[in-house]
């Protein structure tokens, strides 16, 4: 593993990666496998397939991982390009520093959400076959000793990923063919769901919406890529083997037991090697749930306080957030959640894609500072309104107009506005900030 020597635990959270400290591909690869391999997506499968038959439920996957994967591929070249991550690379990608602020924030709470589901589901695993503690208790507690993983930053992570992962796998499998074994499996992709019927456009929102911030926030692993061929090998094997291996998968199962339970349908297959499945199945992805979550808020503080804080200490603190909303109960949120997501995060990558690749009105900041060594540019928008109204509209027409795919319309919607508004100069900056430390560096005026 290259790259690995002089990383601190502040991981460049407010610079851009220099290439001496960029992995293999591999190494990369192996960590979004796991993102997206993830016990969540049996999750998500054994929802679909509680209310999809296997067909739909395939097709589900299939539009919702395209979605995907066009989101992942454009923005994580962007990351490998600059070095940069999400809501720091966002600055000059039409946010501002505000704006990369706010993607920041909603990052960071959405990723704190995903972290405590992900705690209450291994929580849950571990109060029905080993007891001892309350489910309260074992979400605290296990989310705690992932927080332990990332505070290490992007070197301890990707060890956890060379055990978990092949592990997970490993167990995911024995438990798919346990089961499975049992049933007619050709019966089981013929049979009506057995729960309350979710329609395809809907269960590919979910799709959408349940990767949807990691496609978003891909920078954030890119960042540490040497190209972007790495960028689209790794994005292309890792979702189209996430998605139908694991979420077809869940499907099969929840058909076969007729819940869409996670739990059940594990310790109802392997029985306490479930434990084992939920616990690696997590630990592979809520670290970097709380990682991305930390640099998210990293930035949001340092731009509303001017003050820099440490990455490790606010990851520490969003992890014990983490544990405490799994110990409430926001699994039982989780569609909810899941919609919410599928409409409001799309418009970030389409904003930034179309800054980045159409409009280009900051990309010649980026490419002089990328030129001058490892530098970051001196000085970025402070605001950028036409930016904000953008994403706001896309959002909301997204989440209310129920024609095709609110996922997929809140990411078109983003795109042409945002060039449009690029063709038409209403994208003006409102004050420049320093890229250093948010102090004002001119007036705020606005500018073409």
């Amino acid at each position: 593993m290259s790259g690995a020597a002089g990383h601190t635990a502040d991981d460049h959270a407010l610079g851009r990666v220099p290439q001496s400290a960029r992995y293999s591909w591999w190494s990369v690869a192996v960590q979004r496998f796991g993102q997206v391999s993830a016990l969540s997506q049996f999750l998500l499968g054994a929802t679909l397939g509680f209310g999809m038959s296997f067909w739909t439920a395939f097709w589900a996957f299939t539009f919702g991982a395209v979605i995907l994967e066009v989101v992942a591929i454009f923005v994580g070249i962007i990351g490998s390009r600059e070095g940069m991550s999400t809501s720091m690379v966002a600055r000059w990608l039409g946010f501002g520093r505000g704006g990369s602020a706010l993607i920041g924030l909603a990052i960071g709470i959405s990723l704190i959400g995903w972290f405590g589901i992900q705690s209450a589901v291994s929580a849950q695993g571990l109060a029905s076959t080993l007891g001892g503690l309350p489910v309260w208790g074992w979400s605290i507690l296990f989310g705690l000793v992932v927080t332990a993983i990332c505070i290490f930053g992007f070197g301890s992570m990707a060890w956890t990923a060379y055990v978990t992962v092949p592990a997970f796998l490993v167990l995911v499998g024995w438990a798919i063919v346990s089961e499975l074994a049992t049933n007619d499996v050709g019966a089981l992709m013929s049979t009506p769901p057995p729960g309350e019927p979710i329609s395809l456009a809907t269960g590919t929102t979910l799709v959408a919406g349940g990767f949807i911030v990691g496609a978003v926030i891909t920078p954030d692993m890119t960042r540490f890529n040497k190209s972007s061929a790495d960028v689209v090998k790794q994005t292309v094997v890792g979702f189209t083997l996430g998605e139908y291996v694991i979420g077809m998968s869940g499907v099969l199962l929840a058909h076969a037991i007729g819940s869409p339970d996670i739990t059940t349908i594990l310790t109802s297959s392997v029985g306490w090697v479930a434990v084992l499945v939920v616990l690696l199945g997590t630990v592979k992805i809520n670290d970097w749930n709380l990682y991305s979550s930390g640099l998210g808020v990293v930035n949001f503080i340092g731009t509303v306080t001017g003050r820099r804080v440490n990455r490790a200490v606010t990851t520490a603190v969003i992890g014990v957030v983490g544990s405490l909303l799994a110990a409430a109960g926001i699994l039982g949120q989780l569609t909810g959640f899941l919609i919410v997501l599928g409409v409001v995060f799309p418009p970030i990558a389409g904003i930034m894609v179309a800054e980045y690749f159409v409009v280009k009105k900051w990309r010649g900041v980026l490419e002089s500072s990328r030129a001058d060594g490892d530098a970051v540019p001196e000085t970025s928008p402070t605001w950028v309104p036409a930016t904000i109204v953008v994403w706001a509209v896309a959002s909301l027409f997204g989440y209310f107009v129920h024609v095709g795919l609110g996922s997929v319309n809140s990411l078109v919607i983003s795109f042409v506005l945002y060039v449009v508004a690029g063709r038409t100069g209403l994208l003006r900056e409102v004050g420049t900030s320093r890229t250093t430390d948010g102090e004002v560096a001119e007036p705020a005026t606005a500018t073409a």
